[in-house]
């Protein structure tokens, strides 16, 4: 199905009582791509009223986050001219109240649920020695001898490889003793009752390791959120854009001919919508609705 009738379609599915997020991680300065996420999660979340939009504001990974990156979310929200109904209001209120450190319970307490259901195993490989198997994790390393409360060890989940969208054997809990993405935002999307979430291509996997996870944890409320998968932006090269790459950075290119308004057109012809007249994001969801 192309993107447009997809959107389309998850409009659709937006109801008054409907909850949206956006989850940014502050591993660097975001880029267009990231904006193009924010403003197709804000249009579906001020499509229906009543509908309500959340900032939530992945940090756990705190060897790549950096004050001015959590401080970048909030600056390219304001350029942008999206707001949201809850969630921090500034970077210090995020620190002082929202960080996803402050739910490292609910996390932990996730991990216990699944080594109690014997779900679980040892890993002491390096990303080295996984490198030589492009992502293909084999199923011998799940017999290690390590126990679970050896230290410098990955606790993996035991999946299905007949299901191949799942990553085979992926992490659950980091060697630094740190939650995993993938139960941190399972965790935090069942924690704030979220009913869609719009993503990039690139999470597709993801997805379907959330979706597996909550099977095992018998979160039944996790199989009814919507999913929107978007495609990537990419540069001149093909290349996914890259929060490293920072050329393509919107606080690169805000400083020099890049407006919010030019954005908003892209987005437009993106959507398969007329551009005339859009300035803004209340422009572009006026047009959407005329649309759609």
């Amino acid at each position: 199905m192309p993107f447009e009738a997809a959107y389309r379609q998850f409009l659709q599915s937006i109801r008054q009582n409907s909850r949206l997020r956006m989850a940014p991680t502050p591993s660097g300065f975001l880029h267009l791509g990231n904006a193009y996420n924010f403003i197709l999660t804000w249009l579906a979340a001020r499509y229906q009223p009543g509908a309500k939009l959340l900032l939530r504001i992945d940090d756990l990974d705190a060897d790549r986050k950096r004050p001015e990156y959590v401080q970048d979310i909030f600056d390219t929200l304001q350029w942008l001219g999206l707001d949201w109904d809850e969630g921090p209001t500034t970077a210090d209120d995020f620190e002082e109240n929202w960080s996803q450190h402050r739910r490292m319970s609910m996390y932990l307490k996730m991990l216990e649920e699944l080594r109690s259901g014997n779900w679980l195993f040892a890993c002491g490989k390096s990303r080295r020695e996984l490198a030589l198997f492009q992502g293909n994790y084999p199923i011998e390393f799940r017999d290690q001898g390590l126990s679970l409360d050896s230290p410098d060890v990955a606790w993996r989940i035991k999946t299905l490889r007949s299901e191949t969208d799942i990553p085979p054997d992926f992490v659950v809990k980091r060697r630094d003793g740190v939650p995993a993405y993938q139960i941190a935002s399972l965790a935090d999307d069942l924690h704030l009752g979220i009913t869609h979430i719009v993503r990039g291509e690139d999470l597709r996997s993801s997805t379907a390791a959330q979706q597996f996870l909550a099977k095992c944890l018998a979160r039944e409320k996790f199989a009814a959120i919507h999913f929107l998968h978007h495609p990537l932006l990419v540069d001149a090269t093909g290349a996914k854009l890259s929060k490293s790459a920072g050329a393509t950075t919107i606080k690169t290119l805000s400083r020099q001919d890049l407006t919010p308004a030019r954005i908003y057109q892209d987005m437009a012809v993106w959507l398969g919508i007329a551009q005339g007249g859009v300035q803004s994001a209340t422009d572009l969801l006026a047009v959407l609705k005329t649309t759609a």
